[in-house]
């Protein structure tokens, strides 16, 4: 056998060997680890609320569109394409998918070339001058897995990513809707005290006729301006969180403080009731659990590599070039070089470090499924909390309301026997206080219905989807 056919035995041998090897996958077959389970929800759904069907339309991107606020609308457009926070998230995420397409390419042979030019002579000699291009080829056969693996990890990793920038979109668009409906709560708090106000200076009005007509003392004068400008001071202080509130939304927006301002809201509506999945909905639709579960799968790979690391590596090497004394003469068939050649490396003592990153990436596996199965639970916990608050908040309303309407009767009766003699005016500002309490008691419960409603939504995932999520294709 001359040394061309020896040579390509060589190359058919390698080819044959890799071909064979590309099977071989050392480690663990990756499988979604079991979670806790639960076939419904404990609380019941608040009112006018039910479990969503399989046709039915239930929550879809654009979440808040429920609340049917364009105000809301508007703000929540800007969240994607201007909070800082999400596009930070965002750049973290496409570094994920980079960090795929890094790994991927040692799959690949790696091809160099270092082209020379020299000129070496003795003594008085012109010397001789030598022009090379060579051209070197290694490749590291991915004969275990090892390479394999680790794209798989980073796949995963970068799908955990994209997870991740879907949470944080949907935990700052429901930062900001809390905030808006907060505000609005603040607004209509502003209107009922800005009310009181122009009520308590007609009693202030009432007692100085009363004292100029001798019927009552100076005191109940004194009585009728502390209750004004009391509620009075209470009316500026609500300035306060408005303001932040405001600031809140603007920098959620990604917008100085100053550059925003929001008129004041003309009414306070109603939450909206919101279509609830199945609890075994739930691991799809919230993108923390997706992200967790990624991370489980990236670890899987891990250990892998690190199990592959036990046997020896094959890798390849050559080079083919031409060398000559003349630039000329480089690609004439005389001047050409080639050379090929493997090697086969097998680590025979490292003092137990391969048995050690074993059991360290085992451990992190583990950790990683225990993370998993802890948000699962999170994500129930959080659904029964929203379900638990609206039920309460909502008979809570009922209570207030009537509670209202029992004060203001209290007042008017109060009211009208000052007026007639028959009662002091200790009484009348019992009841007007008690008035104000329950009527802010009851704007309160509304923004809170409003605010957990927002909450509940994000525990459901806010409409988002698992299948969402890049595929592994489209990573590479």
């Amino acid at each position: 056998m001359n040394e061309r056919t020896g040579h390509g035995s060589v190359v058919f041998a390698t080819v044959g060997l890799l071909l064979v090897s590309s099977a071989c996958a050392i480690g663990p077959k990756y499988r979604r680890p079991e979670g806790p389970a639960s076939t419904a929800f404990k609380e019941e759904l608040p009112a006018g609320w039910k479990e969503a069907q399989p046709n039915d339309g239930a929550l879809r991107g654009r979440w808040w569109e429920v609340f049917a606020d364009p105000g809301l609308d508007a703000l929540e457009a800007q969240v994607s394409i201007s909070n800082q926070n999400v596009l930070a998230a965002d750049a973290q995420s496409r570094a994920a998918r980079a960090a795929v397409r890094v790994t991927r390419a040692g799959q690949f042979p790696t091809v160099s070339t270092v082209p020379s030019a020299t000129r070496s002579g003795t003594g008085g000699a012109s010397g001789i001058r030598v022009y090379e291009i060579p051209i070197d080829v290694s490749y590291q056969a991915d004969v275990w897995g090892s390479i394999r693996r680790s794209v798989a990890a980073n796949a995963a990793i970068a799908q955990a990513s994209a997870a991740d920038l879907e949470n944080a979109r949907l935990l700052y668009q429901a930062d900001l809707a809390a905030d808006y409906f907060q505000l609005q709560g603040l607004d209509a708090e502003r209107r009922l005290v800005a009310a009181t106000v122009q009520s308590y200076e007609q009693y202030v009005q009432l007692t100085q006729d009363r004292f100029q007509g001798g019927v009552v003392s100076m005191g109940d004068v004194a009585l009728a301006q502390t209750q004004l400008e009391t509620t009075r001071a209470q009316l500026a202080d609500l300035g306060i969180p408005r303001a932040q509130f405001e600031h809140a939304i603007a920098v959620l927006t990604g917008k100085p403080p100053s550059a925003w301002s929001q008129p004041e809201a003309p009414t306070q509506s109603a939450p909206p009731p919101v279509l609830v999945d199945l609890p075994s909905t739930l691991l799809e639709r919230r993108p923390d659990i997706a992200a967790a579960e990624r991370q489980v799968a990236a670890a899987n790979e891990q250990v892998g590599v690190a199990r592959a690391a036990f046997y020896p590596f094959l890798s390849f090497g050559g080079s083919v070039g031409s060398r000559a004394g003349a630039v000329v003469d480089l690609l004439t068939v005389p001047t050409r070089l080639w050379s090929v050649g493997a090697q086969l490396t097998e680590t025979l003592f490292d003092a137990g470090k391969r048995r050690a990153q074993v059991r360290l990436t085992q451990a992190a596996y583990e950790a990683t499924v225990a993370n998993y199965r802890q948000t699962v639970l999170t994500g129930f916990q959080q659904v029964e909390d929203g379900l638990a608050e609206l039920r309460i908040l909502s008979q809570e309303a009922e209570i207030v309301d009537r509670a209202v309407t029992a004060a203001q009767q209290s007042l008017d009766i109060s009211t009208t026997q000052y007026r007639g003699g028959l009662a002091n005016y200790l009484q009348v500002i019992t009841a007007q206080t008690s008035l104000l309490q329950n009527q802010r008691s009851a704007v309160d419960l509304l923004t809170r219905r409003q605010v957990a409603t927002v909450s509940l939504i994000q525990a459901l995932g806010g409409g988002w989807n698992a299948s969402q999520l890049p595929s592994r294709d489209s990573l590479r």
